[in-house]
């Protein structure tokens, strides 16, 4: 039996296709991740795999991936052989760069300013922690603290800003209204759960401690699974 009959025989009694499976697999090859509240089409694709889970840990598993899936937060991550996944012991792969996602030294940096803050949130409660575990704040707060946890100072072009901030947003880990401005202090960014799943408490710990980290995370090649 071909593995293309294993899967539609699997697939067959919860009603999906081929296809189905194949968008939801190349979803989270491309992405990474599949978040249930990002929108409509996302919602359907987590819900679809929910209903696959233990098929798609296979298929991932077979090439050494592995699928975690936050129940309580409803999305799907996807890392790479080898990847350091926060709360789960190292699998027996070497890391493999070339799957890594290539982030900027900016983004790494605010990535880790996002995990401080998420934690200080978390701790703080009240009105900072929304209903979906969201933990809410300002854009001056992020700059803040890049400057005085981070020791990285946010772009100075305007351009470069949004785009970080549009990056930080593609990879699921903010969100922000349509009508979202940095100059607006009133406006709120949501730092999403998702953030604990590539930073763990030791790497953030880590980064707070050394010395010059300003260039420690210069290193253009950081992927999204090992910060």
């Amino acid at each position: 039996m071909t593995l293309t009959q294993t899967l539609l025989d699997r697939l067959e009694p919860e009603n999906l296709k081929l296809q189905r499976f194949q968008e939801i697999a190349a979803r989270l090859f491309a992405w990474g991740i599949i978040v249930r509240d990002e929108d409509g089409v996302e919602q359907r694709c987590y819900d679809d795999a929910c209903r696959i889970e233990n098929l798609l840990a296979e298929y991932f598993a077979l090439s050494g991936f592995r699928l975690v899936h936050d129940l309580q937060n409803e999305f799907f991550r996807l890392y790479a052989p080898g990847a350091q996944i926060p709360g789960l012991a190292e699998d027996d792969n070497d890391p493999t760069p070339s799957l890594r996602a290539r982030l900027s030294a900016d983004f790494v940096a605010s990535a880790l300013a996002l995990r401080f803050l998420y934690q200080q949130g978390l701790a703080e409660g009240g009105g900072r922690l929304s209903d979906d575990g969201d933990i809410l704040i300002r854009f001056e707060e992020l700059a803040t603290t890049l400057q005085i946890q981070i020791k990285r100072p946010l772009p100075e072009n305007l351009g470069d800003r949004d785009r970080l901030l549009k990056d930080l947003k593609r990879h699921r880990l903010i969100q922000y209204g349509a009508l979202f401005s940095m100059h607006d202090e009133d406006a709120l960014i949501a730092i999403r759960p998702t953030i604990l799943g590539i930073i763990g408490e030791d790497v953030l710990a880590a980064a707070l401690e050394a010395e010059g980290f300003a260039e420690a995370v210069s290193e253009p090649e950081s992927g999204e699974q090992n910060l």
